[in-house]
Order: structure tokens, then C-alpha cells, then sequence
């Protein structure tokens, strides 16, 4: 089945049950989850008063635990029952932003409430991701499994489209009350809940699963390693989500340091960044077959060079504006790596690729983040923009120069057995030219003598 232009080309995973019913909650889902993180931030920068390095603390936090635990939750992935497995982390994280709307709301929350519910968060999202991602090609098959991961990032900006926005708007009506939007989070996990419940388990295409043996974990880093265009996929992920994928730390400094606005004008900066994310993730969905490597390359250095512009404009609207293509860009190269990972993959160790997959994607933030907070409090905002962008695009040109390398070494590996060939037993046209142009050898009379 190829992608077309039309709708139905687009939407075309839509058309499993399993799969509609799954997006559609996940919608809901993801709604309440991007005003939880828009009243996280917020919260933040209320409870520590402005302070870049605690909003990079707090991301941190959330994406910490995906170096420790992700490798495990893709372990478990391959082993048991992932529908299963995604009730029990959707109650958990629904249970955790319940439990900050309330203290919100109460009036007792301190900073220190929001960071620990931020690593458990993290924890559980550790676990959940590697699980998501895997259960996705057992909802639609392989088939269909490039235009469902297009149609995920689709669901999930679409999300960051509205979400943002609606949270500025409640939280601002609130008069800087963030209890809502946390409230509404909450209650938005019980449809993503329901989703996978109604699922019907024999339209599923499970892979066969892994028996708990030892040594599974470093199998999948040795199947990893044994592919060296997973390798370049893994490094990208890890340079790219260390020191680009920031801009939740970013727009927040931006909109209070540099343009002194309100809740409002976040979520709109926040809400550009998703329109342009929407973009990205519908031309991602016309994809019926694996990217190629340099398209990873090339996406990295425009995701890069766009980053760094963000930094360099002056003035609100046109940092709004360029926000649209930087964020078109970002989920370009974000789609395409994560369906070159999946697609390049055994089924039977692709919860273990895949989680290692989103620790390196995920689990440089820890780093990142709180970098790129002490650089935008330090030397201002826009410099943490910059720096992230300078390292994308210098990343994306290692890459290249790597996969030019490989390119020689083939085509010189490939000439190199014609060469010994010619050598040692030239064709008769050749060897009947080399004679002629080196005369009568010594003792013998030319042709026709």
C-alpha cells in the first residue's frame, strides 16, 4: 500500500479499528498533557522566580530517568503483553498530575512537589515510551507502520497546536493559577484508558514474545551496534535531543526574559512552534517507505541552521513567525529517524532498539536542558538558540562526511577485486591492445614480419 496525495492516502491507518480508536483518544490525551506541560513550566518559573536553571532542572527531572529505565521498559516490551503494559503507565501518570493539580489548588505546593512529581512522571514515561512505540506496529503492521508513525506525530503536534494555547488562556483567566490545567490532564489519561480497553485483541498482529532469559538487554545493544546505519540514526537522536530539542526551555526564556510577556503570549510562541510541527508531521504521513540516511543528514542541518536564525531575530512576531518552519523542520528529521529505526528492525528485538532509540533521543536532555537554561540565563536567551542550533548542524556534517567515508570505502572495495582481475587475467581485447602499443617483444617478430 503506497501513500498518496488525497486524504484517504494520508489518513490511510485510520482505517483500523484498533488503531482509530487509539488515535482518537490520544488526542484527548495529549491535549491535557501539553497544558500540563505549558502550567509545568509556568509553575516553575512562579515558584523559583525566573530561574532558567531550574526550568532546565525540571526538564531534566522529567527525562532523567529514560538513561536508566527506557533499555528496561524495551526489555518488557518484548516480552509481555504491551496493551497491558500501557493501561498500567497511563494510570500512573494520569494519578501524578492529579495528585500537583491538587496541591495547586490547595495552595500548598513548594518547589520541590513539582520536581519529585516530575521524576516519577519521568519514571513512568521511561517505561511507556519504548511500550508506545513498539505497539504501534502491532496495531497496524508493517504495512502501514511509516504512515501511523507520521500519523502519531501528526495527533501528538496537533495536540501541541491547541494545547498550549488553551492553557495560557485557562491559566490566565485563572490569574496565573495553574491547578486547572493540571486537573484537566488528568482527567484527559482516562480516555487514552478506555481506548486501549476496547481494543480488540485478535486485529492485532503481536510479534512473538521474548522468554525472560539473561543477556536480553545487552542483545539489543549488540544488534545495534552490528548496524552501523542504526548507529548513525542512534547518534543523531542523541546529539540533536541532547542540545536542539530545547525549545520548551527556550520559548519560556524568550517570552519572560527577552519580550517580559505574560502566560498568553507563551502559549502562542508555544502554539507557532506547534503549527509548524502540525506541518512537519502531515508531510511526514505521504511517506510509504524507509527514509534514506542522507535525508537524515540533510533534515539535521536544516533543522540546525533554523534553530540558530530563531536566536539571531530581533523582536516578538518575527521570532513567532520563524518558529513555524523551525518546528516544520524538527519534526521532519524526528519522524524520519524514527521510522528509519523501526523500519531497519527484527520485530522480535524492536521494543529493545526502539528503547534505546528514545534514551539516546530522550535521555541526553538531563544534560541539555539544564546547559541550555544556564546559557540563556547566563548570556542571555537567544544564545541558548544558537548553541543548540551550532551543534545540530555540526553534527549533521560529521554525519556526512561519515557517510561519504562509507561510500568511498565501498566503491574503492568494489573496484579494488576488477582491478586484480585485469591484473592477473586481463580480457584478450586488452591484453591484445597492451601488446601492440608496447611493440614486439624481445625475440619475436611483429605482426606480419
Amino acid at each position: 500500500m503506497t501513500g498518496t496525495a488525497d486524504d484517504a492516502g494520508v489518513f490511510r491507518s485510520l482505517r483500523v479499528r484498533n488503531y482509530r480508536i487509539y488515535a482518537s483518544a490520544n488526542l484527548v490525551s495529549l491535549t491535557g498533557t501539553w497544558m500540563q506541560r505549558i502550567g509545568q513550566d509556568w509553575l516553575v518559573l512562579q515558584l523559583s522566580h525566573d530561574s532558567g536553571v531550574a526550568l532546565g532542572l525540571i526538564t531534566a527531572l522529567q527525562f532523567g530517568p529514560s538513561l536508566l529505565l527506557s533499555m528496561y521498559g524495551g526489555v518488557l516490551a518484548d516480552r509481555y503483553d504491551k496493551r497491558r503494559m500501557l493501561v498500567a503507565t497511563q494510570t500512573l501518570t494520569g494519578l501524578a498530575a492529579l495528585v500537583l493539580g491538587l496541591l495547586v489548588a490547595v495552595d500548598v505546593v513548594a518547589l520541590w512537589h513539582v520536581f519529585v512529581l516530575a521524576g516519577a512522571t519521568g519514571a513512568v514515561a521511561a517505561i511507556d515510551a519504548p511500550v508506545r512505540q513498539a505497539f504501534v506496529s502491532e496495531m497496524v503492521g508493517p504495512e502501514l507502520l511509516p504512515n501511523a508513525v507520521g500519523l502519531n506525530s501528526t495527533i501528538f503536534n496537533g495536540a501541541r497546536l491547541v494545547g498550549p494555547s488553551i492553557a495560557g488562556l485557562v491559566i490566565g483567566a485563572a490569574s496565573g493559577d495553574t491547578a486547572p490545567a493540571f486537573l484537566v490532564n488528568a482527567a484527559s489519561f482516562a480516555c487514552t484508558i478506555a481506548a486501549l480497553l476496547a481494543m480488540r485483541p485478535g486485529e492485532l498482529h503481536p510479534s512473538p514474545p521474548v522468554a525472560r532469559a539473561k543477556g536480553q538487554l545487552r542483545e539489543g545493544l549488540r544488534y545495534t551496534w552490528a548496524h552501523p546505519d542504526l548507529v548513525l540514526a542512534m547518534s543523531l537522536a542523541l546529539v540533536l535531543g541532547t542540545f536542539a530539542f530545547n525549545y520548551q526551555v527556550t520559548i519560556a526564556l524568550m517570552a519572560r526574559q527577552v519580550f517580559d510577556l505574560g502566560a498568553e503570549a507563551f502559549g502562542l510562541l508555544s502554539t507557532c512552534f506547534a503549527v509548524g510541527s502540525l506541518s512537519g508531521a502531515l508531510l511526514s504521513t505521504r511517506r510509504a517507505t524507509r527514509p534514506r540516511q542522507r535525508f537524515l543528514v540533510g533534515s539535521a542541518v536544516v533543522f540546525g541552521v533554523l534553530t540558530i536564525t530563531c536566536g539571531l531575530v530581533p523582536g516578538y512576531w518575527a521570532f513567532a513567525a520563524l518558529l513555524v518552519p523551525t518546528g516544520a523542520a524538527g519534526l521532519v528529521f524526528s519522524v524520519a529517524n524514527n521510522s528509519f529505526v523501526q523500519l531497519g528492525v527484527d520485530p522480535q528485538v524492536r521494543g529493545r532498539v526502539m528503547a534505546l532509540y528514545f534514551t539516546c533521543f530522550m535521555g541526553g536532555t538531563p544534560l541539555g536542558a539544564p546547559l541550555i537554561g544556564w546559557v540563556g540565563e547566563t548570556l542571555g536567551a537567544p544564545w541558548g538558540l544558537i548553541l543548540g542550533g551550532a551543534v545540530a548542524v555540526a553534527a549533521g556534517v560529521v554525519a556526512a562526511t561519515v557517510l561519504a567515508r562509507g561510500r568511498r570505502v565501498r566503491l574503492e572495495a568494489s573496484v579494488a577485486p576488477l582491478r586484480l582481475q585485469l591484473h592477473v587475467d586481463p580480457p584478450a581485447g586488452v591484453r591484445a591492445a597492451a601488446e601492440a602499443a608496447a611493440g614486439p617483444a624481445p625475440g619475436r617478430p611483429a605482426a606480419g614480419g
